[in-house]
C-alpha cells in the first residue's frame, strides 16, 4: 500500500508504508543477513527521505554483522553507511533540498533499504559525471580519508604519505586526494594487481606487502628519512613498524583495525622523534560535525569530480537481496574498490 506524502511546502511523493531491506538475524557469518520487509522510516526535524537506489558495502557493516560495532543511539538497526538515490520528502525545516534532488548522503545506519532518512547536512548532490552507482560509493570513504587525512593529519603539498590498504575504497580515495594535493604517496597492497592499480590511480611507490617488508622499502625510498603522514587501518603489529617508518614530527592517523588493537609497543621513538599518533571514527560525531566534513567536500573536493580528476572505482555490484554474498567478497579482501549494492533496477 502507497501513500501520498504532502509537507508544508507543497511537495509531495508517492511512498509506500513499506519497504525491502536487510537486516541481521543475530551476530555472525554473512548468511545472518537477510531479505526483510520493514516500515519506511519517519523524517524527523532536519532531514530528508531518500529512495535509495544503491548503497556502498564498507567495513564498518561488517564489523557490525559480527556484533563489534554496535550503531549509535537512535540510529536504524539495519546496517549500511552511504546511499545515493532521489529525495521523496523533506523535512518542514530545511530548505537545502526538494523533492526530486538525486544526493548521496553519509548515515549512521539504514543504508540496505529502499527508503533510507538523512540529516541534511550529511546530504550532497552527486558529484558531476558521477553514475548513481558511483555516488554510492563515494560518501563513507570521501568524509573518512578527508577528516583524518587532512584535517587531522594535515597532509601538505611536498610532503610524503603511507597509505595502507591502497586497494580499498578507503585507499584508493586516499591516494587521488593525495596526488591531487602534491603530496608523494606510498602505498601498501596484497598483490601485484592491486600494486598496479594504486600505481595508476596516482600512487608513486606501491608496496606489495606480501612480498616484501614496507618498512625497508619505505625507509630505502625515503632515503632513510621516512615518512610525514601514514593512513593506516591495519592496526596490530604495523602500530610499530608504522612508529618506524614515520619521519621527524611525522603523524599517524589510525582509522580501523583489521589486527588487534591491544598491543604491547614501544613509544620510545614518539619522543625522540617528537611524533603524533591520532586517530578518530566518524560514525558516532554529530551532526554538526558532519555537516562541516561535508561543506568542505562540496567546496574542495566536489569541483575535482567536475573537472574529470577523480574516479570511483565499483569492484563489483550486488543486488540487495544478496547482501550476504557481498559481505563475503568483501571479507576475502580480492577487491579493487568499491562493492556495492543495487537497490533498484
Amino acid at each position: 500500500m502507497k501513500e501520498i506524502l504532502i509537507n508544508k511546502k507543497g511537495q509531495s511523493m508517492t511512498v509506500p508504508k513499506t519497504m525491502n531491506q536487510v537486516s541481521i538475524r543475530e551476530p555472525g557469518e554473512p548468511d545472518v543477513l537477510f531479505a526483510d520487509t520493514g516500515k519506511v522510516p519517519e523524517v524527523g526535524a532536519g532531514e530528508v527521505l531518500i529512495k535509495v537506489e544503491a548503497a556502498g558495502i564498507n567495513r564498518p557493516d561488517v564489523m557490525q554483522r559480527q556484533g563489534n560495532y554496535n550503531p549509535p543511539p537512535g540510529a536504524s538497526q539495519i546496517p549500511g553507511l552511504e546511499v545515493a538515490g532521489e529525495v521523496v520528502l523533506v523535512a518542514d525545516d530545511v530548505t537545502e533540498y526538494k523533492v526530486g534532488d538525486k544526493v548521496c548522503a553519509l548515515v549512521s545506519g539504514g543504508g540496505y533499504a529502499e527508503y533510507c532518512n538523512a540529516p541534511a547536512p550529511q546530504v550532497l548532490p552527486i558529484p558531476a559525471g558521477l553514475s548513481m552507482i558511483e555516488a554510492a560509493g563515494v560518501p563513507e570513504n570521501y568524509f573518512t580519508v578527508w577528516t583524518n587525512v587532512f584535517q587531522r593529519g594535515g597532509l601538505q603539498k611536498g610532503e610524503t604519505i603511507l597509505i595502507h590498504g591502497g586497494s580499498s575504497g578507503i585507499g584508493t580515495t586516499a591516494i587521488q586526494l593525495a596526488h591531487l594535493h602534491g603530496a608523494k604517496v606510498i602505498t601498501t597492497a596484497g598483490s601485484e594487481e592491486k600494486c598496479r592499480a594504486c600505481l595508476e590511480l596516482g600512487a608513486d611507490h606501491a608496496i606489495n606487502y606480501r612480498e616484501v617488508d614496507f618498512v625497508n622499502q619505505v625507509k630505502e625510498i625515503t632515503s632513510g628519512k621516512g615518512v610525514e603522514l601514514i593512513l593506516d587501518m591495519v592496526g596490530g603489529d604495523y602500530i610499530q613498524k608504522n612508529i618506524t617508518c614515520l619521519a621527524l614530527e611525522g603523524r599517524l592517523v589510525q582509522i580501523a583495525f583489521l589486527k588487534p588493537a591491544l598491543n604491547e609497543i614501544n613509544l620510545a621513538p614518539m619522543m625522540i622523534n617528537r611524533l603524533t599518533i591520532t586517530g578518530s571514527t566518524l560514525r558516532p560525531r554529530t551532526v554538526e560535525q558532519k555537516g562541516a566534513i561535508a561543506s568542505e567536500l562540496l567546496e574542495s573536493v566536489w569541483p575535482l569530480f567536475q573537472e574529470g580528476k577523480l574516479k570511483v572505482l565499483v569492484h563489483q555490484t550486488f543486488p540487495l537481496q544478496k547482501a550476504n554474498e557481498a559481505h563475503r567478497l568483501m571479507e576475502a579482501s580480492t577487491h579493487i574498490g568499491k562493492i556495492i549494492l543495487q537497490v533498484t533496477n
